[in-house]
């Protein structure tokens, strides 16, 4: 973990004006990534986790709001920057490849204008010759076969794989130092779902991006990403280096989501479902948001939201009560030190 993170989010809390009033869809969110490496931001549907991203590049809807917090890229507070400053952050430093690419292309513009539009906008070109040649290296740049024939084709002309690819050039189009990808393998079929992520991890390779990856797959998450962060009820409940993490969850929720995922070397149990559904924004409960669905829950669960309890340097961070608990219950590896140990040093 480097001393001063590509992006950090602090205390991160968005609003949201609804029919029901005002409710809270990110509350007091802190993530951070370092240059060159992957977080993955894991948790059910309605999590919050692509309101958190959202929140990240100031691309709320018109009845959402930050009410407090700050987003530190580079030393800069996104938060406090104009619609038209963060405008040139967007694309040019920071891109965002969304789940279905046929939403975010424009159906009526061939994706050659799309691919072209970047370079137009952010630097200024206007010679044709010279869009066509730059549009035509990004995307054979994704690996998109025939990319100069393919200029005067229509998304529609695409299929779901070639879309995403179109949709991950015209972000990395820049050279961007981070990439949020929400979703970006989710209406894919599982052959090409590999293949956008290993063309993600070559162009993170090659260009020493950091990417923030949003997924309900624990299991792609485990393949892709370095760190993780999980979010429930609007929260972030675990966070630290994914292998760590997966291999000695200090949250039950993160157990629970662990032992719901097929494993090779399990066949013969019987998968665990979490039982009850997470609540919605209306009906967040006083305290943890977990407690009502934890088999691990408390008196002092139900009633107040658990302290961050951190451990390996801060490197490690659950909000549970019984976080003691849940390190226990394995020894650690040989020859390290064991983290409930060192999360009692740290947090008392």
């Amino acid at each position: 973990m480097s001393v001063h993170p590509l992006l950090e989010a602090r205390h991160l809390t968005t609003m949201l004006r609804g029919k029901h009033g005002v409710v809270t869809a990110v509350d007091n969110v802190s993530l951070r990534v370092d240059a060159g490496r992957s977080l993955a931001l894991v948790g059910e549907s309605g999590s919050g986790k692509s309101m958190t991203c959202n929140t990240l590049l100031g691309l709320l809807p018109s009845n959402g709001r930050l009410v407090h917090g700050e987003v530190r890229y580079k030393g800069r507070d996104l938060a406090r920057l104009s619609s038209a400053e963060m405008a040139k952050v967007r694309g040019r430093e920071i891109g965002m490849i969304l789940q279905d690419a046929m939403t975010s292309l424009n159906p009526l513009l061939t994706i050659g204008d799309q691919v072209a539009e970047i370079f137009r906008v952010h630097q200024g070109i206007r010679d044709k010759a010279e869009l066509r040649r730059r549009s035509v290296e990004v995307l054979e740049r994704v690996k998109i076969p025939a990319a100069l024939e393919r200029l005067d084709s229509y998304p529609f002309q695409f299929s779901g794989g070639m879309r995403q690819r179109v949709s991950i050039a015209i972000n990395i189009a820049l050279s961007p130092e981070l990439l949020i990808c929400d979703e970006p393998t989710t209406a894919l079929d599982v052959t090409v779902q590999l293949q956008i992520l290993k063309l993600l991890r070559e162009l993170q390779q090659q260009r020493n991006m950091a990417l923030i990856f949003v997924t309900h797959d624990l299991h792609l998450a485990s393949q892709f990403c370095d760190d993780v962060a999980i979010m429930y009820g609007g929260r972030i409940v675990e966070s630290g280096p994914i292998a760590d993490v997966f291999a000695r969850p200090a949250h039950p929720y993160t157990a629970g989501l662990l032992r719901a995922v097929p494993s090779l070397g399990r066949y013969e149990k019987r998968l665990e479902a979490i039982p009850g559904q997470q609540p919605g924004l209306t009906d967040w409960p006083q305290g943890c948001r977990f407690a009502p669905r934890c088999p691990l829950a408390t008196e002092q669960c139900r009633r107040q939201y658990p302290d961050w309890f951190e451990w390996q340097g801060g490197a490690r961070r659950s909000a549970c009560w019984q976080t003691m608990q849940m390190l226990s219950k394995s020894a650690p590896p040989a020859g390290r030190t064991d983290p409930a140990t060192s999360a009692r040093r740290e947090v008392a």
